[in-house]
């Protein structure tokens, strides 16, 4: 896919990322079938014409939101465990840093499981890219003996897995269920597995 058109001026990011915006939105609350490029320029405020400088089509401004959720959530991720001693305590404000993320972006959550069914690579790379600093960290803190010897790999998928099974249930299903109580028993999972 070729990246889509980077704006010159202060004015054409501004109008790129309303069309942005107003994509999350529309295909997000409507879905990627149901969502019209006249929805998003309608939400976004701006003429067709003006999306067709910034995107090709709705499929290339569905990628893009795709790549968006990835680099807005890692930069949440990020700051989540920043400060976070070890690695038990980064899973835990991971996951807490995780489902504030997608709670706070319902729509870019739901465009990430239909992405799964509309662009299968882009649904790939987002989760590829996310497994392997994952792994990564992981096998850091298995070498420096802060958790117990294991497969790194599994271990990145069935984390990503807990975090993705538990924002599916917050975001698409509605659970209420506080975050931090959420948090405290998928932590203690993690922590303590189903072992007596």
């Amino acid at each position: 896919m070729e990246a889509s058109v980077t704006p010159k001026t202060a004015r054409g990011e501004a109008t790129r990322r309303a069309i942005l915006s107003a994509a999350e939105d529309v295909i997000g609350m409507r879905g990627f079938n149901d969502a019209s490029i006249t929805d998003i320029t309608r939400e976004a405020g701006c003429a067709q014409g003006t999306f067709y400088i910034y995107f090709k089509s709705k499929d290339e401004v569905f990628a893009e939101l795709v790549v968006e959720m990835g680099r807005l959530l890692r930069h949440a991720l990020s700051e989540a465990t920043e400060a976070a001693p070890d690695r038990l305590s980064a899973e835990k404000e991971g996951l807490r840093g995780f489902l504030t993320f997608v709670i706070a972006h319902p729509n870019l959550y739901r465009i990430i499981q239909e992405a799964l069914f509309v662009n299968p690579d882009a649904y790939r790379a987002y989760f590829q890219t996310f497994a392997d600093g994952y792994r990564e960290a992981l096998a850091a803190a298995d070498a420096g003996g802060e958790i117990r010897p294991g497969d790194p790999d599994v271990r990145a998928w069935m984390l990503m897995g807990i975090a993705k099974t538990l924002g599916e249930r917050a975001v698409v299903w509605g659970d209420e269920t506080p975050i931090d109580d959420v948090v405290e028993a998928a932590h203690d999972m993690i922590v303590n597995g189903l072992k007596r």
